[in-house]
Parts: C-alpha cells; structure tokens; sequence
C-alpha cells in the first residue's frame, strides 16, 4: 500500500514490486485502502513520504495517507509482518529526514505488527529522523531529489533483505 499517487513513491512502489520474485505484490493506493485490505495480507509493505504531492498541491489536500492514518492507528496487526519505505530529502529536510516513515513504523509496531526490513543509516546523510530508532532505520530511505541514483541498489539490497524475512 502506498501513496500519494502519480509521484515518487508510486514510481517507487512500480520499481519494488518489479524486484520481488517470491510472489507479485498487489499494488494498492492508499487512498483507495481499507481496514479489509490490511486484513486480507500475512505481509504488508507500505510506501510512504515526508513531503509530498498531497502536501503541496492543494487539490489533493486531505487525502492518501491523512484519510488513512486512522484506520492504521486503529488496526491490530498481530500476526503481521510489515515493512515501509520513505521517501525523503536528505538536503532540504535534513532535520526531518523521512520522518512520516517513522511515523507510521511506529504506529504498526504498537499495534502488534512484526517490524521487517530494518536498515543502517551508514550510508545516509542526515540531521535527525523520526525513522531512527536504536541506531537503525525503522524501513527503507530513499531521496529521489538528491540521490535518485542509488535508489535501484538501495531496492535491491532490501528486497534480499526482506526475502530473508519474509
């Protein structure tokens, strides 16, 4: 599940779900999701992102992930593994360096949810984040601003990462 569309994290999202072999990902809007949908998987991947098209272009105010936030908060995920990527700009929002990512990793892990898909801020440059935690990002960075370039390595060394924890 992911959002917002037509932009970055959905370009995204595309790209991720091309790389995982072990079964092809339904690719569901979060604007169209529903408390069903989070029901219906064992494994849930979440896309996600700090700045946005929603936040920006004010006819899309009010939706994606705003609408959707409380269904997250609401829902027991016991039993399920999730995992999130963020997308974030590590120059402009240095200081808030995928915050929305840790955000909701947070939500899901209170709620029961087996957090998957941890990965070091070594190769990250950044002043603080709401995605760290224990000296680990709670998902996937990605800053397809300033480092489009590493995005397909950074997919590729997750989804080996979530295949060995799936």
């Amino acid at each position: 599940m992911f959002g917002p569309e037509n932009g970055s994290v959905h370009r995204v999202a595309k790209l991720l779900a091309s790389k995982i072999d072990t079964q092809k990902p339904d690719l569901i809007l979060v604007n169209k999701a529903s408390a069903s949908d989070l029901s219906r998987y064992d494994i849930i991947i979440f896309g996600i992102s700090t700045i946005g098209r929603d936040t920006w272009d004010q006819k899309f105010g009010n939706v994606d992930w705003a609408q959707f936030m409380p269904t997250v908060s609401s829902f027991d995920f016991t039993g399920k593994k999730v995992a999130v990527f963020g997308l974030g700009d590590h120059i402009t929002y240095a200081y808030h360096f995928v915050n929305s990512m840790g955000i909701l990793a947070k939500t899901v892990l209170k709620n029961g949810a087996q957090l998957i898909g941890k990965v070091s801020p070594e190769s990250y440059t950044f002043q603080d984040s709401e995605a760290l935690e224990s000296s680990m990002f709670l998902g996937l960075p990605i800053d397809e601003d300033f480092e489009p370039e590493l995005t397909e390595e950074r997919l590729n060394g997750w989804v080996e990462l979530l295949n060995q924890e799936f």
